[in-house]
Formats: C-alpha cells, structure tokens, sequence
C-alpha cells in the first residue's frame, strides 16, 4: 500500500504552489464543522453547575477547539495518505489530493505528526482530564487506519471505533469547563450510539450509491460484509440505544430535556430520508450546512435542549413522577 502511494508520487512532478495546496487540502480544515460535537460537553456541565464561563473557562475553550482542531487534522492528513489506493476506486474521493499523487508522501507523515505534537501541546496547558481525551482521539485515528489493526476494514467495527470520536469530543469540551463533574456514562453512551447512527447512514448512502457489492468491497474492505440489509439493521439499533440512553441521562439528570425528544427525532428522521437521496449530503456531512431543512431543524432542536437545560418547567416531573407503588413499599408501607 504505501509503495504504491510513493510509487505514483515519483511518476508525477507537482508544481511546488500545487503541492503546498495539496497538503493544506488533505488536513481538511472544512470538516473543522464536527467540532460543534464538542459543544454539548461545554454546555452540561455549565448547565448542572448553574454557572457562567469564568475567563479561565474562556480561554480554555478557545485553546481547546485549536487543540481539537490539530488533532483532527492530523488523523485526516494520515487517513488521506493510506486511503489513497483505494479512494482511486471511488467515483468521487479519486479527486482527493493523494490518490491523484499531488502530495510528497515523506512530508505528509511530518505533518501528521507535527499536528498531533502542536494539538497535544495546547491540550497539556489546559489540563490533564482534557489531554487524556485528546490523546484517545489520536489515538482512535491510527486505531481506525493504521495496519495491522486497521478497524475501517472490519465491518460494524469501524462505525463503532470511528463513532466513539463524538464521546470524546463531549469530553474535551467537558473538560474545557471543569474537573469537578465526572461525565455521566450514559450521556456518553448516547453520544457514541448517536455517531454510529450517522455513520452507519453514511455507510448505507456510499453502499447504495456504488451500487455493485464487488465495486463497493474494492473500495472499502468492510463492504465485504454489509449489504443494505444489514446496514439499516445497524441503524434502528444505534439509534435504539442512542435514545435509550438519552431517556436514562434524562431521567436521572434533567426530566426537563424529555420535552426535547420530538425535536431531537425529526433531526434523526431527516437525517435517515437524506440517506437514500442520489449523491447524499450524508457521505460528505462536512456539507451537510447546504441542507436548509435539515440545518432549521437542528438549530430549532439545539435552542430547545439549551432552554430546556438552564430553565426548570415544574409540572414536567409531576407527569412523569411513578404513578405505580412498588410491591415491597405497599406491603411494609413507606416510613
């Protein structure tokens, strides 16, 4: 794999001007956009401490999105150099910088690395909780697609080491703001179901788009084992669980955000019709800002949960207070 990379790469001489655009493009500073994944973990524990950013918090904030930003941009820099044999198999991602040989391949591993060295830097300053996550981040993108581990290629594994990115977006945000609240695991796990509901879509739209199974596995190993079937399978149980353990954060947390739930289904329910849509937004969701539908509905959803956090509505826990006396309670009584 990597000598056919180096072995296009001498074929083809790039003008220097082309080159330095090419490695700017690979880091794929638009897709910066699924930082706001980092924001619910900013909001939470404001939200429960019923405080305001401090100006510490501020600057820990902005040090921190830089920081994420870095890291991110060095797993893609390192998913465009190995991904590039096979994104030559793919009607769209054969345009991508690398697979049409513009990159200097020894330089494009100094910047994979030199971006993680910047990002983990800035992560130490702003504090250990924060470091931790950043270097999980890293960390899941040589997991995802460095060999011989490599889990893009493992089917459902690679929704699932891929998705847990957005859990550990909600911790670095989380740990911008404070190391006094421990992150509850089923906010957590309802994050991470929620990313492998989007990815698994993604997976569908790019399967049914490519249309041949054999053309689909050339491209992507994990093909080898999904058919539509499957994949859809593997949505309605992401989301199942996405939603189970949002009701549990909810319940034990904040009843008020079950008002939400309506809100947050519509995104879901949009998201899933835009999966079967000829060249989907949901393969590119860096471009998903060019569905005004979808992006009213998320704003609308998102204004809802931020409401709903910082403003108590009392009656909610009276409609959903137990209306049935447990066994034990009713036999001995309740002193």
């Amino acid at each position: 794999m990597y000598a056919e990379v180096e072995q296009t790469q001498a074929l083809i001489v790039v003008p220097r001007f082309t080159q330095l655009r090419a490695h700017l493009a690979i880091a794929r500073l638009d897709h910066s956009i699924k930082n706001v994944f980092i924001l619910p973990g900013i909001v939470i524990p404001l939200s429960l401490l019923h405080v305001r950013p401090s100006g510490l918090q501020i600057r820990h904030i902005a040090l921190g999105f830089v920081s994420a930003t870095l890291i991110a941009c060095s797993n893609y820099v390192i998913n465009e150099i190995l991904d590039a044999p096979f994104d030559r198999l793919h009607p769209i991602k054969c345009t991508r910088p690398a697979a049409r040989g513009l990159v200097h391949v020894p330089l494009a591993y100094a910047q994979w690395l030199l971006m993680m060295v910047a990002g983990m830097t800035i992560a130490w300053s702003i504090g250990p909780g924060f470091s931790l996550a950043a270097g999980a981040l890293w960390v899941m993108g040589c997991v995802y697609n460095i060999s011989p581990i490599r889990t893009k290629d493992i089917a459902y594994l690679d929704v699932l080491t891929e998705s847990i990115n957005n859990p550990l977006r909600m911790l670095m945000g989380w740990y911008m703001v404070t190391t006094i609240l421990v992150p509850p695991a089923s906010v957590l796990i309802a994050y991470w179901m929620l990313g492998c509901y989007f990815m698994a879509l993604k997976r569908f739209s790019e399967y049914s788009e490519i249309g041949s199974k054999l053309a689909a596995s050339a491209y992507r190993r994990s093909f080898q084992r999904y058919t539509e079937k499957t994949l859809l399978g593997s949505v309605v149980f992401y989301a199942s669980v996405a939603m189970l353990m949002l009701g549990v954060f909810i319940m034990r947390y904040r009843i008020e955000l079950i008002l939400a739930i309506p809100f947050i289904a519509l995104v879901m329910t949009m998201y899933f019709n835009l999966a079967f849509n000829e060249d989907s937004a949901v393969q590119h969701p860096e471009k998903l800002y060019r569905q005004p539908a979808l992006m009213a509905a998320t704003v609308l959803a998102s204004l809802v949960i931020v409401v709903l956090l910082y403003y108590n509505v009392p009656w909610i826990g009276k409609v959903f207070a137990p209306s049935i006396v447990p066994l034990h309670t009713a036999r001995f009584g309740c002193g």
